[in-house]
Formats: C-alpha cells, sequence, structure tokens
C-alpha cells in the first residue's frame, strides 16, 4: 500500500478518532469526500453526508487547501488531523 497512508481523524463533532487509509496522490477536497463517506459507515449513519467538512492539522491549528495533494499538504503516516 504505497500509495495510501493511515491517518487518525479526529471528529469533534461525534467526539471520536477514527483511523482511516487514504491515498496520497489525491486532492484534499477529494480526501475529505472519502472521510465524510467511512465516518457515517463507521458510526452507523450517525454523521451527515451533506457537510461542508475542512482537515486542519492537529498541532499547528492550520487548515489544509482543498486543492493540495495529502502528500503536498505534509500529511504522513499515522498523523492526526483535526476534521470540522
Amino acid at each position: 500500500m504505497n500509495n495510501k497512508i493511515l491517518i487518525l481523524v479526529n471528529c469533534p463533532v461525534l467526539e471520536k478518532t477514527y483511523e482511516i487509509f487514504v491515498p496520497v496522490g489525491k486532492k484534499i477536497g477529494t480526501v475529505i469526500n472519502l472521510i465524510i463517506k467511512a465516518i457515517n459507515e463507521l458510526s452507523d449513519e450517525n454523521f451527515p453526508t451533506n457537510v461542508n467538512a475542512w482537515l486542519y492539522n492537529k498541532d499547528t491549528g492550520e487548515k489544509y487547501s482543498k486543492n493540495v495533494t495529502i502528500k503536498e499538504a505534509g500529511i504522513v503516516n499515522e498523523m492526526e488531523v483535526i476534521f470540522l
């Protein structure tokens, strides 16, 4: 799985953190849609799929641009991000 990494997605709305594999070559906007679907499925459909969510760096609070790839954003394996 060289083209995917495992990230920890902290979802304050549900007060849970999820381990999700994401493709490093996809743009963050696309990955956000994948995360929404995954969290919705993992939470027994308790997460709305029509949200306008963003990813944030847990350590710095920086909001990641939706137009860069996971790799370009510097997100690495087992990194925790905040999903709001």
